[in-house]
């Protein structure tokens, strides 16, 4: 199957060069990401099986689960692989099930990288995100935390989540930015300006959520119709039509499954035709 994840193809982030078709370890928590899984040991197994199947990007929060995620990834992998880029992020936390707010006080973000490094058990953290921006502290201050941090080699690289066009460039006055993380996916197109940029500027665009669900995979949709004629599944169009949309796009599709995790892998390898896309581009 990694002559599947091969067929993504790769972007560079930083001075790593990755598949695009990423794993997102959110979901390796409970199903609130408040707390740990109910089989620990069922995601160690889909974390080691991701990186078998060829995945060497993967993507994790401090504030899933309060850091379980990212000790799930340390039992799983550590030692990690060299080609392993290893994503978390900092800025956001959970103060009830499932209420996120953004936290970005220099001091906060500080604390919580050498948080995340203990739970990784990493000296460096390959890519370290601001997950949300703090409208509540200057955002040259969030950022100049986060340079601080790459300065004295705690970071190797830099991301934003969840940002605007202007936000991206007024961060890179400050630090590069090596990758953008924002919601995408079939249904909700609402960062074609952002990925129009980064398509420009060469920035790896990480869509997150990039399986979208509901209305769009009915069993009478056009997702649905193009799954049987390719007989795929629909997250596999909704992936593969991602994964054509753009080069720079990277999805991080979630999972505690092994079956699903393969066939988000399997979806690699998934070609559209250009009626299919012309369907697909018109379902949003």
């Amino acid at each position: 199957m990694r002559q599947q994840i091969e067929q993504s193809g790769t972007v560079r982030i930083g001075d790593r060069t990755v598949h695009r078709m990423s794993f997102g370890a959110m979901r390796l928590s409970d199903a609130d990401i408040w707390g740990p899984p109910a089989d620990r040991g069922h995601a160690v197994r889909v974390a080691r099986r991701a990186v078998e199947l060829g995945v060497d990007h993967i993507d994790t929060a401090d504030s899933y689960a309060f850091g379980v995620t990212e000790e799930i990834l340390r039992e799983a992998l550590y030692p990690y692989p060299d080609e392993l880029l290893i994503a978390t992020k900092a800025g956001q936390a959970q103060v009830r099930r499932r209420e996120w707010e953004a936290v970005g006080r220099p001091a906060y973000l500080r604390q919580q990288c050498e948080a995340s490094l203990r739970r990784l058990n990493a000296d460096r953290i390959g890519l370290f995100y601001l997950h949300r921006i703090d409208p509540l502290v200057p955002f040259e201050d969030q950022l100049g935390a986060m340079k601080e941090l790459q300065d004295e080699g705690k970071i190797a690289h830099f991301g934003l989540s969840t940002v605007t066009v202007e936000q991206i460039e007024a961060a890179r006055t400050i630090i590069e930015v090596a990758a953008v993380q924002n919601l995408f996916n079939l249904a909700h197109r609402a960062g074609e300006d952002v990925l129009g940029h980064c398509e420009k500027e060469r920035i790896p665009y990480v869509a997150w959520f990039p399986i979208m669900n509901g209305e769009l995979a009915r069993a009478e949709g056009v997702v649905a119709e193009v799954a049987a004629d390719t007989e795929s599944t629909p997250a596999q169009v909704a992936l593969a039509w991602l994964l054509a949309r753009s080069g720079v796009i990277c999805p991080i599709p979630g999972t505690s499954s092994i079956d699903h995790l393969e066939q988000n892998v399997a979806a690699s390898a998934l070609r559209l035709t250009d009626e299919q896309l012309a369907r697909l581009n018109g379902v949003a």
